[in-house]
């Protein structure tokens, strides 16, 4: 018995699979016609993508006027936008790397969605500084391309630059730890494929993967590597994301618990980020056997912990504004000032999001629960939104000088330029759900004979 898993703990793949029904499951939704849910949260993405971008065309014709800035509130909506986007790619090249290094099989079944995520969040992220630029079509300043000003950066000051850097490693990394592990999926689907387009689309997708020993003994050392790369990029990313504020001298963001606390809540709303899209996705590619109430708790658990570092940092934070005793800290995002001031229902927002409702997570009923996990999710993804809108707005609107003071309030442009990327995430989304392979099949396959529950049934009767 000692070398089997102990008994007690529940199976990842539920019902009777063999390794062929794995295979058969996971080509579904690729091969077949999509069910009516799938079309109907397609066609809501879809409109909300178009109405975001119908947005983002009048901004660029008309002028950042649109939108709902003023003299010293400059960054408001749009940075907010991008920081919580960049905070929720990280939950996928964490659970896939981090938990890959301490080889955690509950991350088999959901790794492959949370690495899309982390593309797709990527993607939404890198739209807002060059939308923010005003003069997008100047956006290649941000290169070191041979230009009008000879071949050197043109700002290599600015904290922008810092954030090209971090997302274009980022996304290089986390495609690379993606496509990777998407290979032997695609070959499967290529050997499948009874469409000659298919069979041809599939075969460049998947570079000649045959499936030898050796393919395999490369393709496990590869994925090795780039886990220990894609580790240490989760804690820098956020960092610099985390810097642009912490190394600015206005109170309330010249901070040094900035880049720990923002990486501690950009894994927290990226597992909340994950909660949402499993719990849609069980639903519309009915894999409902390989993602299990055991996946759900788990997340759920990290939720907890990320959360709790998060709120301490947010004590912290009350605190230090109000021990200082300056007028200038008292209305920062988390003081006295922030809680009573107009900007009130911002932070009790936050407080109510982001630290009351996750506190549910601690009754295991509601832990192992499908809806309650996605509605809390949603809530925790809410409160990170109103963390970075009240990192930003309150700070910003109360200057040193009275003639400084100003209150933000987002256009509809504003706001249909943020639903338009979530529609626009969403679309991506469902689209990589009907044409890629969304559960690691051969992986999942590795840990059928231990945590699989028909492999259980037979094992708990042979020792009884």
């Amino acid at each position: 018995m000692s070398h089997y898993e102990a008994p007690i703990r529940e199976p990842l793949v539920l019902g009777d699979k063999s390794y062929h029904d794995i295979t058969e499951d996971i080509a579904k939704p690729i091969e077949g016609k999509a069910n009516k849910n799938w079309y109907m949260a397609f066609y809501i993405s879809l409109a909300a993508m178009l109405w975001g971008f119908g947005c983002i065309f009048y901004t660029i014709g008309t002028g950042i006027g649109v939108w709902g800035l003023s003299k010293n509130i400059g960054w408001a909506w749009d940075i907010t936008n991008f920081v919580w986007w960049v905070g929720i790619g990280h939950a996928g090249t964490l659970i896939s790397a981090v938990l890959l290094l301490f080889r955690q099989k509950w991350r088999m079944a959901i790794n492959r969605s949370a690495e899309a995520m982390t593309i797709f969040a990527v993607f939404q992220a890198g739209l807002f500084p060059i939308i923010h630029m005003g003069r997008p079509w100047n956006g290649y300043w941000v290169l070191p391309v041979p230009n009008q000003f000879g071949s050197l950066w043109v700002n290599f000051n600015s904290p922008l630059l810092w954030d090209v850097f971090a997302i274009s490693t980022y996304l290089s990394v986390s495609l690379v730890f993606w496509w990777t592990g998407l290979l032997p999926d695609f070959a499967m689907i290529r050997d499948r494929a009874i469409k000659p387009f298919q069979k041809k689309i599939y075969s460049l997708l998947s570079f000649g993967w045959s499936g030898r020993a050796k393919d395999w003994q490369r393709f496990e050392e590869v994925s090795l590597v780039l886990a220990g790369l894609a580790t240490p990029l989760v804690l820098s990313v956020h960092t610099i994301v985390s810097m642009d504020f912490a190394t600015s001298i206005n109170p309330g963001w010249h901070s040094t618990i900035f880049p720990p606390y923002f990486v501690a809540g950009a894994i927290f709303s990226g597992f909340a980020m994950v909660q949402t899209l499993l719990g849609i996705m069980r639903k519309v590619t009915n894999l409902e056997n390989y993602i299990t109430r055991l996946h759900v708790e788990y997340m759920n658990i990290v939720i907890i912990l990320t959360g709790g570092i998060v709120a301490v940092a947010y004590a912290s934070e009350f605190f230090i504004a109000w021990y200082t005793g300056s007028p200038y800290e008292d209305y920062t995002y988390m003081s006295i000032g922030a809680a009573t001031g107009p900007y009130a229902w911002a932070f009790w927002s936050l407080i109510l999001f982001n630290i009351a409702i996750p506190q549910l997570l601690w009754f295991r009923k509601i832990r192992r629960s499908f809806i309650w996990s996605f509605i809390i999710s949603i809530a925790i993804n809410i409160g990170m939104w109103f963390e970075r809108f009240d990192i930003i707005a309150i700070v910003l609107s109360k200057g040193h000088l009275p003639s400084t003071w100003w209150r933000f309030e987002p256009t509809f442009v504003d706001v249909g330029i943020f639903i338009g990327t979530i529609g626009f995430f969403f679309v991506l989304f469902l689209l990589y759900a009907r044409t890629f392979p969304v559960i690691a099949q051969a992986e999942v396959k590795t840990i059928l004979k231990s945590s699989g529950e028909n492999f259980k049934k037979l094992r708990d009767g042979k020792h009884e």
